[in-house]
């Protein structure tokens, strides 16, 4: 018997169908999603390294690991290193979700008029993230930015010590639903509307959190 008639054509056919069929319709060209899952270790995610390479793995696994995956997180200055601005990690847009719907074409649409919200910031399995009166409420994604995308002065670090703390400090979040308890504007913020107690799993869980993060394709 010749090798490759071990293992019939129609049979492995059927499976790349099926395994077509698993993932979602809009996967390859999926270009911004939130992250289904946290590091589980609260706000720390290794640093911005980390938090790239779980950007890319869940990317990888939805069907979307042929682009390059950042996550939208700024990091304050420290000796030797300056700050980082998530608006300058994500490329330049557009950017869409895995149904296709766009959020926003360039980095001054996303920062300002864009079109994220409950319904269009899926999960990259194309599930909705739970927001205020789901439970549990997980619409507090982390950031560490200010509303232009900009880190944070010296000084006033709100990225739980560049994302390498799951105890002290504290971490700017955005609200995805873009509603909150909280006093307008800010509460209206994808990006930036509040700080969090802690940096734990635990702290970010008071203020409805679960250590999620907007991932963007840079290209």
């Amino acid at each position: 018997m010749k090798n490759n008639d071990r293992f019939p054509a129609a049979p492995i056919a059927a499976l790349a169908f099926g395994l077509a069929l698993a993932l979602p319709a809009g996967a390859a060209d999926m270009s911004f999603f939130i992250s289904s899952t946290g590091g589980g270790k609260g706000a720390d995610l290794g640093g911005l390294a980390g938090a790239d390479r779980h950007c890319q793995a869940l990317a990888r696994a939805a069907g979307a690991g042929a682009h390059t995956w950042h996550a939208y997180l700024s990091t304050s200055a420290a000796p030797g290193q300056p700050a980082i601005n998530a608006r300058d990690r994500i490329g330049a847009g557009p950017w869409q979700n895995v149904k296709g719907v766009v959020v926003a074409k360039n980095l001054a649409e996303l920062h300002g008029d864009n079109n994220i919200n409950k319904e269009t910031a899926l999960t990259e399995k194309g599930d909705i993230v739970n927001a205020s009166g789901d439970t549990p409420n997980k619409h507090d994604i982390l950031t560490g930015s200010q509303a232009d995308g900009t880190a944070y002065p010296p000084g006033d670090d709100k990225t739980c010590h560049n994302w390498t703390s799951s105890s002290e400090g504290a971490v700017q979040v955005g609200h995805h639903n873009r509603n909150g308890t909280g006093p307008p504007p800010a509460t209206y913020s994808w990006n930036s509307a509040h700080a969090t107690p802690g940096c734990s799993d635990e702290a970010l869980r008071k203020t409805g959190g679960a250590g999620l993060v907007y991932c963007f394709a840079v290209k």
